[in-house]
């Protein structure tokens, strides 16, 4: 093993049951679940049309401005995996364009994450494959190396190990630890059902007023009669 020049293999992934059940589930409910610390943060935002991302992780850590090992890690992975590239949060240098996506798209992959930048927008936006990065730039890419595959990154202070399930939507992305799947599901289901109810509730007028109310004298709000 070369540390920080490396190519290794993923030892595990989450069920593709997991990931059909997830995909569902709006990424707001299950951050709610999960108490909102696995976040990607803010700068990592859907550049595609529109579509869900959801599947197991492929990860790479590569150099700022440098898509070789990007490359590699799309030649390894299968249908349904997507892969998560930790290029820094550098915006000089694109990381993958549109003849790297199109390969994406043909290899049927769940989609990518560039914690970096993408170019060849106008058609990134034409299309639905799920497309998260923190940016866009013409210029291209460097294919120097180093950098590895499947070993554990961290995105915007989110960290990802090989296998973990990526869920993305309109709002953002989220990593789900393996070990951490099974637990997550029924609080996630849980949420999107109550938060269906209160919207039914809502179109009614009722916005919870005296929940609201009570929670304000616990904490210790004065109310004037």
């Amino acid at each position: 093993m070369q540390a920080g020049f490396q190519v290794l293999k993923r030892r595990s992934a989450v069920a593709s049951e997991w990931i059909h059940k997830f995909a569902s589930i709006p990424v707001a409910n299950i951050s709610d679940s999960m108490s909102r610390l696995n976040a990607g943060g803010a700068r990592l935002r859907p550049m595609h049309a529109g579509g869900v991302l959801c599947g197991p992780a492929v990860t790479v850590k590569t150099c700022p401005g440098d898509n070789l090992m990007t490359h590699m890690a799309l030649n390894l992975a299968v249908a349904g995996d997507v892969i998560v590239v930790d290029a820094g949060g550098e915006l000089t240098n694109a990381i993958v364009g549109e003849r790297m996506l199109a390969y994406c798209i043909a290899k049927k992959f769940a989609g990518i994450v560039i914690h970096g930048a993408v170019r060849d927008y106008g058609w990134i936006r034409q299309h639905d494959f799920p497309v998260y990065a923190c940016g866009v730039t013409h210029q291209g890419p460097y294919k120097n190396g180093p950098g590895e595959i499947n070993t554990p990154i961290s995105i915007g202070g989110m960290v990802v190990a090989p296998g973990d399930l990526m869920v993305g939507d309109e709002d953002g992305l989220l990593c789900i630890p393996q070990d951490s799947v099974p637990a997550v599901y029924p609080k996630a289901a849980a949420k999107f059902k109550h938060e269906s109810e209160t919207f039914a509730a809502i179109g009614k007028g009722d916005n919870d007023e005296a929940g609201y109310r009570a929670k304000l004298i616990k904490l210790g709000c004065f109310f004037e009669e």
